[in-house]
């Protein structure tokens, strides 16, 4: 490996559910940086798939599709396989992605999204769509547990909105103890990612609230293990948490928490 790339000697924990992992890791792996892999999320099925069901029989009733994660997206189109909805049902209606990544999981049948906003959190697709939406049937596919931020603000711009579950995301046990072990190693990572509020929320669950705290003490600025957050809501939950927000992704996306990484790293030395 040479040892003239950016992240060269940066050790960096991805918490990501594991089969979402490999876009964060390569791209750090590819400027030098040691990945440690231990996702702080588990994708698991809604305790149960009626309503979800429910809603891809009667998608014809809807004018729009709000879709927030690629995991959503999968979990439609399983659904609508097992239930034989046809695809061509979905092309009847307009479709919002919340981000890139789940924008193009979404075009990969063929299908075409109508808007995605410019920065990749919930206020901006109620900026994007409430001039939009009044008196119009709104369907938001999204996790068990989830910011209210989109139908609350949608149905007060007039919209009719039915939320639904397609999946729910928990901490993995396992994680525990590979977490525990790399913090009290001594080869501790110089930062650990957290690409959504739930990332926050298990990495308090898994060590407990003021081991997490303590986990992230620094005696110096350039010392100890960074947070590496990937915008602005994710920060907003760990500073509620007492945690630092060292590092902010400008652009709230993969790349751009790649490129914060990079540059704090560059400031560093």
């Amino acid at each position: 490996m040479a040892t003239n790339q950016p992240l060269s000697g940066c050790r960096v924990v991805v918490t990501r559910a594991r089969k979402q992992a490999g876009a964060l890791s390569s791209s750090l792996k590819e400027l030098g940086c040691e990945v440690m892999e231990i996702p702080f999320i588990e994708i698991h099925k809604p305790s149960s798939y009626k309503p979800l069901d429910t809603a891809l029989r009667n998608l014809a009733e809807y004018d729009w599709l709000i879709l927030t994660s690629v995991n959503g997206v999968e979990a439609v189109f399983e659904r609508m396989k097992k239930l034989k909805v046809a695809g061509s049902v979905l092309a009847q209606l307009k479709i919002a992605a919340i981000g890139p990544a789940t924008k193009s999981a979404i075009e990969k049948p063929g299908l075409t999204v109508a808007a995605t906003p410019n920065e990749y959190v919930a206020e901006s697709v109620v900026n994007m769509l409430q001039t939009q939406v009044k008196g119009k049937r709104v369907l938001l596919v999204r996790a068990k547990i989830a910011r209210d931020v989109i139908p609350r603000e949608l149905r007060k711009a007039g919209a009719i909105v039915d939320v639904i579950e397609a999946y729910e995301t928990v901490a993995p046990k396992s994680s525990e103890r590979k977490l525990r072990a790399v913090l009290k190693g001594d080869r501790k990572p110089h930062a650990i990612t957290f690409t959504s509020s739930s990332t926050v929320k298990n990495f308090v669950g898994l060590l407990g609230l003021q081991s997490a705290r303590a986990a992230m003490k620094k005696r110096a600025p350039n010392h100890g293990v960074h947070t590496a957050s990937i915008g602005p809501v994710t920060s907003a939950t760990l500073r509620e948490f007492g945690l630092p927000v060292d590092i902010e992704a400008k652009s709230y996306d993969i790349p751009g928490l790649v490129a914060a990484i990079v540059e704090y790293r560059k400031n560093m030395r």
